[in-house]
């Protein structure tokens, strides 16, 4: 799934001024979005088993976030892209 980074997003404010760059949580947040829209309707956040941001990112990036549910693990895969390379991946446990 493409997405493209609009500068004007609340995320921004006052995530560094000088450099705006895209927090985190907002990359969570995202990732159980479409999960929970596309992937595993009816679960829940339950736990981060594991998160690397690796690049920064920032305003007007073209991200590719791709998202994996393994339903019995009850875990859910996501790692964004940004140009062809890794910018942040982890694993978020779900329950129902």
């Amino acid at each position: 799934m493409a997405i493209g980074i609009d500068p004007n997003l609340d995320w921004f404010r006052g995530h560094f001024p000088i450099q705006p760059l895209l927090p985190g949580v907002a990359q969570i947040d995202w990732a159980m979005h479409y999960a929970q829209t596309l992937l595993a309707p009816g679960w829940s956040f339950s736990s981060i088993e594991m998160v690397k941001f690796q690049l920064p990112l920032q305003p007007d990036n073209k991200l590719r976030l791709h998202i994996k549910w393994d339903e019995k693990k009850h875990l859910l895969l996501f790692h964004y892209d940004l140009e062809g390379q890794t910018a942040s991946q982890g694993k978020i446990k779900l329950c129902r």
